[in-house]
């Protein structure tokens, strides 16, 4: 197996129910951020001891977190509250927040023009509620909302094209958004399965993976929307993280609680790991090839080694 288990990490336990949600790397630090959305709180793990070492909290209900090691500052969507916050993770400071759409989720950020996408989950009662937040960083302040035709998933930025890929999960698609003039979509991908959730991108070779809650991973090219390839998942699937060295997606899976792990050059999936039933999210380490999977369960993270 190339994933091996090299211990785990005890997080504090849950205040209220619930669990965690999306987490990120700062390589900076080397630590590791995680929304643990029943404490209201980033909780923080130090990768090289894989250790907890404290939390950022009066984050209402945050769902999402997410580094710029490029301006070194760390993202949240707090669905509590319908803000974003953001904060120096090596400048000790307060957490600023801009108000956004509603209910805040995935996000992504253009580093060139210092802008933040929010994507908003919105509620099927309040009309136009599903929508996409722009925040300009430098200024705090929400410059543009698009509205789209249905819940937003997860959300990647692409350097290469400068647009932002949005997942939809009904009707499934990819809203494709500009990053210089985000008005409106610049184009539409149908996907063809239920559900689109998680999604990463091969900048170099020009692929979108969509894992999608039809339990299947679709490959998309970037630019034109063209479907090239799709394989059959374990299970529903939630956060995944694709590694560029080592061209393997990690696939994220709550019932019954495993890692896909997807050779990206075959797409096929080369082993499955056992984690912990209800543990749909992850976090992945570039620096040390270390993915960790977080447990609802047992409050706690399992860290793995990718050995290849």
């Amino acid at each position: 197996m190339a994933l091996q288990l090299a211990g785990h990490v005890d997080l504090p336990p849950h205040v209220k129910t619930g669990g965690f949600d999306h987490a990120a790397v700062h390589r900076g630090t080397g630590r590791v951020y995680v929304a643990h959305t029943a404490n209201d709180a980033i909780d923080i793990i130090d990768d090289s001891t894989h250790r907890y070492v404290g939390s950022v909290r009066e984050l209402p209900a945050v769902a999402g977190a997410l580094v710029s090691d490029e301006r070194d500052l760390l993202f949240t969507s707090n669905r509590g509250e319908n803000t974003v916050g953001m904060f120096s993770p090596t400048v000790d400071g307060d957490v600023a927040k801009v108000p956004v759409g509603l209910g805040p989720n995935g996000l992504a950020y253009d580093p060139v023009r210092h802008r933040l996408l929010a994507a908003n989950v919105g509620h099927p009662t309040i009309p136009d509620s599903f929508t996409l937040s722009i925040v300009d960083i430098e200024s705090k302040g929400r410059i543009a909302d698009i509205v789209v035709a249905g819940r937003t998933r997860w959300t990647v930025f692409d350097p290469w094209a400068e647009v932002f890929h949005v997942n939809i999960a009904d009707p499934p698609q990819i809203v494709v958004v500009d990053a210089e003039n985000p008005v409106a979509a610049r184009r539409i991908v149908t996907i063809p399965s239920a559900g689109p959730h998680g999604l990463d991108i091969d900048v170099a070779t020009r692929q979108l993976f969509c894992a999608c809650d039809g339990k299947q991973l679709i490959e998309v090219h970037a630019d034109s929307g063209e479907i090239t390839r799709q394989v059959e998942i374990g299970g529903v699937p939630d956060v995944i993280f694709f590694n560029v060295t080592l061209k393997r997606l990690y696939i994220a899976i709550g019932d019954p609680g495993v890692i896909d792990v997807v050779d990206t050059t075959t797409l096929r999936c080369s082993e499955t790991v056992p984690t912990e039933r209800g543990a749909h999210t992850l976090a992945f380490d570039a620096t040390s090839n270390a993915v960790y999977a977080f447990l609802p369960g047992t409050h706690r993270a399992a860290v793995y080694i990718d050995r290849d």
